[in-house]
């Protein structure tokens, strides 16, 4: 099945009932200003209770390297997703493997940038309003099958029950990234939404094989 991240876990009842439904990801938001924020301590006490195989993956805004490293080894993260500004330069602090840089797509130009990051997957979203993502408006679909021909791909930007059929057939990521499409409010996943979409994923995928995993253990 195409991988699924389900973002902004703030609570462990949404995070082991998303781990349920079949996802391989859980994202937890170390941006204070995000209406999703979680602070390292108590997502460290959700991520002890998770299935070791489940990826833990943290995202971090314009964050300094020391401080994504303490959150990393505080919580036990297997992957952070950089979602500000961050540069190529900024990535490679990092092993490249362990990496999500998160982009937003509107022109040519964006996607030449996109293809300079040596990272382990890049994540196509979409920005409003000064909102980095969580914004529920629909990313670049076009621009983001360009990518995908560059770099694993992971699809993100205001996926919800009505359009992820749609967005598997003509993007076909390699995984996607779900956050706003499954709440009852910020923050609160919504429980028959998230089921219901796994439902419509599955009914979707024509993944038989799929080689190219982007969320799995790696080492440091």
């Amino acid at each position: 099945m195409t991988q699924v991240k389900i973002c902004g876990i703030t609570n462990q009842e949404d995070a082991l009932f998303a781990a349920r439904c079949g996802a391989a990801a859980l994202g937890f938001i170390f941006y204070p200003f995000s209406p999703r924020y979680i602070k390292p301590e108590d997502a460290g006490k959700i991520i002890s209770v998770l299935p070791d195989a489940l990826v833990k993956v943290g995202v971090f805004v314009n964050e300094n390297v020391a401080e994504i490293k303490r959150v990393m080894e505080y919580c036990g993260l297997d992957m952070i997703q950089l979602h500000g500004d961050e540069t190529p330069e900024f990535c490679r602090e990092f092993p490249s493997a362990r990496v999500i840089k998160a982009v937003e797509l509107k022109n040519e130009a964006d996607f030449v940038y996109a293809k300079s990051y040596h990272v382990g997957a890049i994540l196509v979203d979409s920005r409003h309003a000064g909102l980095y993502g969580g914004t529920g408006r629909k990313a670049n679909w076009e621009l983001a099958c360009r990518v995908k021909n560059k770099k694993p791909l992971i699809l993100s930007g205001g996926i919800n029950e009505k359009n992820i059929a749609e967005a598997m057939k003509t993007v076909v990521p390699v995984a996607l990234d779900i956050n706003s499409g499954v709440e009852s409010e910020p923050g609160k996943k919504d429980h028959a939404k998230l089921a219901r979409i796994f439902d419509i994923i599955r009914a979707a995928d024509t993944t038989l094989d799929n080689a190219q995993l982007i969320f799995t253990k790696r080492g440091i």
